[in-house]
């Protein structure tokens, strides 16, 4: 046994640090050195359903250009660190990855406090950072005049636009009142619905504030009421989300809710209750009975690797997935257009990709220095919960 395919074997059960995926026979993997990216998100908690989304999307990326050679000749091999969805351990797990494990790409996950805290960090290792979830704006419109972070996600100010359209259009949307999670997403959003409506010369009924640890919100819920809401814009991860829904239940008040895409990042369905279905929220992709042929392979593929996907309700959240299958294809690109795993010349790699033919759209010019997310408002569909499964709304 080659030393490279022992040092792996040693690494293997260690499963929450380090995991090397679909080179583990390859004479590849035997006889070079893999080029390492990392995973920074929130594996554990109520989020977890998130990072075990993200991990299972560039895990089956990963697979995929392991088995057309690697890049640059050598595998891909994911390291993960669990955020635990605090911004503070999410910098120090960034810092291993970047210092210790030597990754050439680092992913961000679920939470834009997280990632607000990596980025600097980022920027200054000049080592490129994907962002496959959090959708903060400022996340790559960080200031930086020396900018390392891209992404392939929402964004929270184009989300905003899209909410507030949405709401309009299909829920008779005049007054709405904002409940956000307090933290700085909460901000960003807060700002972006304010926008959206005085573009349409909307008022709000207010803004509120909500927290993690909230175990009721109906004081919140019910300043907003009396404010004369006729709806509600939500921003919030999964927790807080199914707090507004089960206290909303408790008033007997049947208003629209339009959310952002916290609901899909964990066990929204279950925690939310029988009326979970009534919050109808942004996604960048789903899986149905009737996939494009990518959609098609990805989906068997996942069936493949994780035979407790038995159904599309195992594959929630699919926008994790499919946000980080993107991005690992999109950094391999990169990499492979840098020519070396060097941070300024993969991060200019990415300016250099023209075209790919992705699971949420066909990218063209997907990156460039002004430039640095990769999907748009016509990227977004609104969906809710149905059981376990999210689906699309029905038009």
């Amino acid at each position: 046994m080659s030393a490279s395919r022992s040092r792996i074997n040693r690494l293997l059960p260690k499963a929450g640090l380090a995991i090397a995926f679909g080179f583990l026979l390859s004479p590849l993997a035997q006889a070079v050195e893999p080029i390492k990216v990392g995973l920074v998100a929130a594996l554990s908690g109520q989020s977890a359903k998130s990072g075990e989304a993200l991990t299972r999307g560039l895990t089956i990326a990963i697979d995929e250009v392991n088995a057309a050679g690697g890049v640059l000749g050598r595998p891909l091999e994911l390291v993960r660190r669990d955020d635990e969805s605090n911004p503070s351990k999410g910098m120090l797990a960034a810092r291993e990855l970047v210092q210790r494990e030597k990754v050439t790409v680092l992913f961000g996950g679920l939470d834009t406090p997280v990632s607000l805290a990596i980025v600097p960090l980022a920027n200054q290792m000049k080592v490129p950072f994907m962002g496959i979830w959090a959708a903060g704006t400022k996340i790559t419109e960080n200031g930086a005049k020396d900018n390392y972070v891209f992404r392939v996600s929402a964004v929270d100010e184009l989300v905003d636009e899209a909410l507030v359209d949405y709401g309009v259009r299909t829920q008779g949307m005049a007054k709405p009142g904002l409940i956000l999670i307090n933290n700085p997403w909460g901000e960003s959003n807060e700002a972006g619905f304010k926008r959206a409506l005085e573009k349409r010369g909307l008022p709000n009924a207010g803004v509120e504030r909500i927290q993690d640890s909230d175990l009721d919100v109906v004081p919140q819920l019910t300043r907003l009421k009396e404010g004369g809401a006729d709806s509600l814009l939500m921003v919030g991860n999964v927790g807080p989300s199914a707090q507004v829904v089960k206290s909303l239940d408790r008033m007997g008040w049947n208003v629209p809710v339009v959310s952002h895409w916290g609901p899909a990042g964990g066990r929204f369905g279950e925690l939310a209750g029988p009326n979970a279905g009534r919050v109808h929220f942004v996604q960048t992709f789903v899986f149905t009975d009737h996939n494009g042929a990518r959609g098609e392979a990805v989906l068997g593929a996942l069936k493949k690797r994780y035979p407790e996907i038995k159904s599309l309700a195992d594959v929630t959240p699919a926008v994790g997935i499919a946000n980080a299958y993107d991005a690992l294809h999109l950094a391999a690109l990169a990499i492979a257009k840098a020519g070396k795993t060097e941070g300024t010349a993969v991060r200019d790699g990415f300016y250099g990709i023209t075209d790919y033919a992705g699971l949420i759209k066909d990218y063209k010019q997907p990156f460039s220095p002004d430039k640095r997310d990769a999907l748009g408002p016509n990227d977004y569909v609104f969906t809710h919960f149905v059981g376990d499964q999210i689906v699309p709304v029905a038009p």
